[in-house]
């Protein structure tokens, strides 16, 4: 396996945490997000590592960790800088995709390791407890995903106007099967480089845009829950969460 960590974007809503810093370099609990996502890939056999950069680059350095570069970082986003790693994609391992502002415990991480689906997608099925301690009305931050044959995603990323429309919350973790590699990297090839992508031109579509258009397509998104057991860090208040219930770094 291969794990691709994406941590170009300038992370403004951190300031001035991120001032100085990338994103994934901000501490949790007295360490980088960075070193808790590597923590737990090595505890798990996870040493391919590879990480696309951008904003403040030269501060990312660690050892087993290849760096890759998206230079359009402060006008591209995420699928943009995935895709900048296009060369590890090369269909003979699976790769593991992970967000740089998240962290999680082995637990979160085995979840997904064991799913045999073309495509995996980390879905806490807790979300609202989490959520609604972060902020007053869950609804208007979260995103919908819906469910069919128990764990087959067939809709996500869109913008709720109910619960209804949430059966779990996905979270920043996306592996894809090995012998679906390469069809992985051919899709986004023949998407059409002009249209729109929920209101975003090519360069910016949401990675749950691009996760969605390969679902309507017909693949195959299976969820791997968790009930918890992470925490994505948007904004300084999230830090706050680092000894909560809802994600303990000793478990990982």
């Amino acid at each position: 396996m291969k794990a691709i960590i994406l941590a170009a974007g300038q992370g403004t809503r951190l300031r001035p945490l991120t001032n100085d810093r990338p994103k994934c370099m901000v501490e949790l609990c007295g360490k980088p997000l960075l070193d808790h996502q590597l923590d737990v890939m090595a505890a798990l056999g996870i040493n391919d590592r590879h990480i696309v950069t951008g904003y403040l680059s030269d501060r990312i350095e660690r050892p087993g960790l290849t760096k890759h570069f998206n230079p359009d970082f402060a006008s591209t986003n995420m699928v943009n800088t995935l895709f900048c790693a296009a060369d590890l994609m090369t269909g003979e391992e699976d790769i593991l995709i992970t967000y740089g502002d998240v962290v999680y415990t082995a637990q979160v991480l085995q979840n997904m390791l064991d799913m045999d689906a073309p495509i995996t997608l980390g879905v806490d099925l807790d979300w609202r407890k989490y959520w609604s301690v972060r902020m007053d009305n869950p609804l208007e931050d979260a995103e919908t995903l819906r469910l069919r044959d128990g764990n087959r995603i067939v809709e996500l990323g869109k913008k709720p106007t109910s619960y209804d429309q949430i059966e779990g919350q996905y979270m920043g973790l996306i592996k894809i099967r090995a012998d679906h590699v390469l069809k992985f990297k051919a899709f986004r090839d023949q998407m059409d480089r002009t249209a729109t992508y929920d209101g975003k031109d090519f360069d910016n579509m949401f990675m749950t845009s691009f996760l969605q258009a390969m679902i309507g397509d017909g693949w195959d998104a299976r969820a791997a829950f968790t009930h918890n057991g992470w925490l994505e860090v948007d904004a300084p208040e999230d830090l706050a969460f680092g000894d909560s219930g809802f994600w303990a770094p000793h478990s990982a």
